[in-house]
């Protein structure tokens, strides 16, 4: 994924005892990917010239494409992989074909552009597959038998993966509980063609039609994969929690599990809410009820602790033959909170773990945010009458407080988007600062190594740590730290990127056959050359250029985040309602322009389809007097 870059002839900066070659003094650095010369692109011909129509919708205009020889059969429409090249004509960019990767119309192309377009590594290496392919399953030897306990997974209807099972019983005025992860670390040895390939991933990658896993398929969805009613190797936190739901004591121990029911949330749910299955029947009075009990008690101490509760619908694209069939709100019930609960429980007793036995730890690291960033929500929110506390008394408490006040409002979802944006990005250190959003002294990735590099080296560091095998984290992972550390960090927002930017093609996708059409939307961002708005059907996200609005001078008022017009005193300001028309759904770019439809436009006729959008480089007095970009 992405690697930081490095300042030749720059001395590092101290960051406490030890020196971050990407941080800025008294913080901790947010890893740099260098820019790829790489274009993604759609073919097209004109005469006998090829050329390549760039994917990103900043590269705008196309590139001369050289063809080497009859190497490569091509066609208009196809999707290409291309290098810049030095250009012979200063009135043409050119470009060399590297790879040709599919037709632009069809579904999969939507992933295969942004894989393309993130260098995702796609194959493994024949080393790797080979090693996955000839592991075995684990015997008892030197481990716990947690095969009688009744641990169960839990994860959506679509997962093919299982990393966690969990397990809960009262103990005396609290709880035990258990979550076993699987044991990944005994198949994934440290300098290993698995453990190589392993790290360059960093992470698995989900797209809606696909994953492109972090481990072969051999271990990510089989011997690592705890599935129902099968033998599997795992270590296991034993936590025990006081009736406040604090942690008093933790145990982690190497096991071998055996998982008695794969459940997907809705099943759980359901099974508590008093409509069981026949899978669920069996588990409700000594499993789940525990599970749910355990839970609230988690959930009482994390209000008193007093998190950031941000409420920011996640989309959910449904793809059924070939073809976008829905895109929805993924639903968020009890059971989704109670394996997130468990989890960050896990991963605080990890950290707590190898900070006590003078471990080497990889933390999961969140700073508060920047004065600068808070300067911003600060406007925003005064601009509709809310409040916020001075930066020096900043708290996660404070800021789901205002999260709460506009619950139901028509301000609720925007006031969440600016929350968010508010927020210094999480990454990993081996040093740490705490976690600011969940309110935590200490935290670590523990419960996910089939899909996150950061979760191995925190159980071989547990391994180490706790004398629990001879593969444990080796003194040259430990000199690396760091590196390792800058390294997935990268890779995980390289991830975040792509998949984000699947998400929006999708959506574009299924925009595509309803240009024309009208929707209720909310203005989500404002800028110099126009607006942003979100529709509330889809979540689609589309551009409102400036000189689509109105006919006027439009000011740019940043703290109120608003266009304001000068002669009609017009406001268009964040969270806003409008209806807007779609204008152009762009495949190649995933973009989407929109126009407003003002009150009294019920008397125009409607934007015929397939209009195009206007072009940002359409002479405009509005914007070309003010707002040159």
């Amino acid at each position: 994924m992405k690697r930081p870059t490095k300042s030749a002839g720059k001395k590092p900066q101290r960051h406490g005892r030890k020196t971050f070659k990407h941080a800025k003094p008294g913080k901790i650095g947010k890893p740099e990917r260098p820019e790829s010369n790489r274009i993604i692109g759609m073919l097209s011909k004109a005469g006998e010239t090829w050329r390549i129509q760039s994917t990103n919708r900043r590269d705008r205009g196309d590139y001369l494409l050289h063809v080497k020889g009859g190497r490569f059969e091509l066609a208009e429409g196809q999707l290409a992989i291309a290098e810049k090249t030095h250009s012979r004509s200063r009135f043409a960019r050119e470009a060399k074909l590297i790879e040709v990767i599919g037709d632009i119309n069809a579904v999969n192309a939507v992933s295969l552009i942004a894989i393309a377009q993130n260098e995702i590594p796609t194959e493994f290496p024949k080393e790797a597959v080979a090693e996955a392919d000839a592991a075995q399953p684990v015997t008892l030897a030197n481990r716990t038998d947690l095969r009688k306990i009744p641990l169960v997974t839990i994860d959506g209807a679509d997962a093919r993966d299982f990393d966690d099972a969990v397990f809960a019983e009262p103990d005396g005025e609290g709880w035990h509980l258990i979550v076993a992860i699987a044991d990944v670390s005994h198949y994934v040895k440290p300098g290993s063609a698995l453990d190589k390939t392993a790290y360059e991933r960093g992470n698995s990658v989900y797209f809606p039609d696909r994953v492109v896993p972090m481990l072969p398929e051999a271990l990510s969805n089989e011997l690592c994969s705890l599935k129902p009613h099968v033998e599997r190797a795992c270590m296991a936190a034993h936590l025990y929690l006081d009736k406040a739901g604090e942690m008093t004591k933790w145990e982690f121990v190497r096991g071998v599990m055996r998982s008695h029911a794969r459940l997907t949330y809705e099943q759980a749910q359901d099974a508590v809410d008093g409509k069981p299955d026949d899978t669920t029947r069996p588990l409700v009075d000594n499993v789940l009820k525990n599970l749910y009990g355990a839970f609230r008690c988690l959930l009482a101490a994390r209000g008193k602790r007093g998190t950031l509760e941000l409420d920011l619908p996640e989309r959910k694209v449904e793809i059924e033959n070939g073809k976008v069939k829905t895109i929805k709100v993924r639903s968020r019930l009890d059971s989704h909170r109670l394996i997130e609960e468990f989890m960050i429980t896990a991963n605080v007793a990890a950290a707590a773990q190898l900070e006590g036995k003078g471990g080497v730890c990889l933390y999961r690291v969140h700073d508060k945010p920047t004065e600068l960033k808070l300067e911003g929500l600060r406007d925003f929110l005064d601009s509709i009458g809310i409040s916020l506390v001075p930066p020096k008394q900043m708290h996660p408490r404070f800021l789901t407080q205002i999260l709460e006040n506009s619950a139901g409002t028509e301000h609720a979802q925007v006031v969440n988007e600016m929350m968010l944006r508010s927020q210094s990005q999480a990454l990993y250190s081996p040093e740490n600062i705490g976690h600011f959003g969940l309110a935590l002294a200490k935290y670590a990735h523990f419960t996910s190594p089939i899909r996150r590099y950061a979760d191995l080296i925190v159980h071989r560091g547990l391994i180490r740590a706790c004398k629990l095998g001879d593969d444990g984290l080796t003194e040259r992972e430990v000199e690396k730290l760091e590196d390792i550390a800058d390294h997935i960090s990268n890779t995980e927002r390289r991830a975040a990127g792509a998949e984000r930017d699947a998400t929006d093609r999708f959506i574009t996708l299924f925009m595509a056959d309803r240009v024309g059409a009208t929707f209720a939307g909310r203005i989500s961002g404002v800028a110099r050359f126009g607006l942003f708005a979100r529709l509330d059907e889809t979540g689609a996200d589309g551009i409102i250029p400036m000189n689509s609005l109105p006919d006027d001078y439009y000011f740019h008022d940043e703290k109120r985040q608003a266009l304001i017009g000068r002669k009609t005193k017009k406001v268009y300001q964040l969270a806003q309602p409008v209806t807007v028309r779609l204008v152009q759904a762009d495949r190649l770019t995933g973009s989407m322009a929109l126009e407003l439809v003002e009150p009294d436009s019920d008397k125009e006729q409607p934007t015929p389809a397939g209009k195009p959008a206007p072009k940002d480089n359409k002479p405009n007095r509005r914007r070309d007097r003010r707002n040159r970009y």
